[in-house]
């Protein structure tokens, strides 16, 4: 089955949690500026100082953690903390911002981002069944930090590439190739400074899946999530699931 790069990160992460329940017994904002007043004896006040990219470091310490959101587990795999964009190649360059985010990396210009999974894991599933056991959505969240206007450039690189690849593109990483046959502007709530959504469809063995994105600019920090359903990836089967406003919620809390 060829899965884009997200789909495959979700994959992985879905491992180590599905792992788990197996041993428990399983908008925009915009800037005002004003003009100075000037007065006999009075002083323009100082400009402000431009916004610092936090470090990864930072970054890390501001991810969900476990025990933040309750019935969710948290866990950093391997291939999703390894994940880079030298590694997901895109036919249109436009578009890179838009697969970038829902890999959970960067969608714009800086080398400080951080990123793990968080699954809602059932519980109580019979070890025996395995297609209960994979019936549950992770969702890979990414956060990026940066320089100045940074993060703002960000966010209209990623609405001008949902726009500039309506009509499709395509991704691969180390070699395996998929098909993105459209991308659609999603209307969602206003949360933090400003919010992009955007669904992708993909082709999967049985037809056609359709993925969602979020992309949520706090500040100078970019938030990114994207929720699949394990089982469904599993079996190469539509996976269109709503990322969860719970972990929406509880990320963006965390942000300064």
């Amino acid at each position: 089955m060829k899965r884009p790069s997200g789909v495959r990160v979700c994959a992985a992460a879905a491992a180590g949690a599905l792992s788990l329940a197996l041993v428990t017994g399983c908008s925009s904002g915009s800037d005002k500026k004003t003009d100075d007043t000037k007065a006999s004896g009075s002083a323009s006040a100082p400009a402000a100082p431009a916004a610092k990219k936090l470090t990864k470091d930072e970054l890390q310490k501001l991810l969900l953690a476990q025990g933040d959101i309750k019935g969710y587990k948290v866990a950093a795999d391997k291939e999703i903390v390894s994940l880079s964009k030298s590694k997901i190649k895109v036919d249109k360059p436009d578009c890179e911002p838009v697969a970038w985010a829902t890999s959970a990396l960067a969608p714009g210009d800086t080398d400080s981002d951080a990123r793990n999974s968080v699954s809602q894991v059932p519980e109580g599933v019979d070890k025996g069944d395995i297609e209960a056991a994979f019936d549950f959505d992770v969702t890979i969240v990414g956060l990026s930090s940066y320089d100045g206007d940074g993060a703002e450039k960000a966010m209209k690189a990623v609405a001008d590439g949902v726009k500039a690849c309506a009509g499709g593109y395509g991704v691969a990483q180390d070699g395996d190739a998929s098909k993105v046959s459209k991308v659609v502007d999603d209307k969602v709530p206003a949360q933090g400074d400003e919010a992009i959504g955007y669904t992708q469809s993909i082709g999967m063995d049985e037809g056609t899946a359709d993925f969602h994105t979020l992309v949520v600019r706090k500040g100078n920090t970019i938030a990114t999530f994207y929720t699949a359903n394990v089982g469904a990836l599993a079996g190469g089967k539509s996976a269109a699931v709503e990322i969860p406003a719970a972990v929406v919620q509880a990320q963006l809390a965390k942000l300064k």
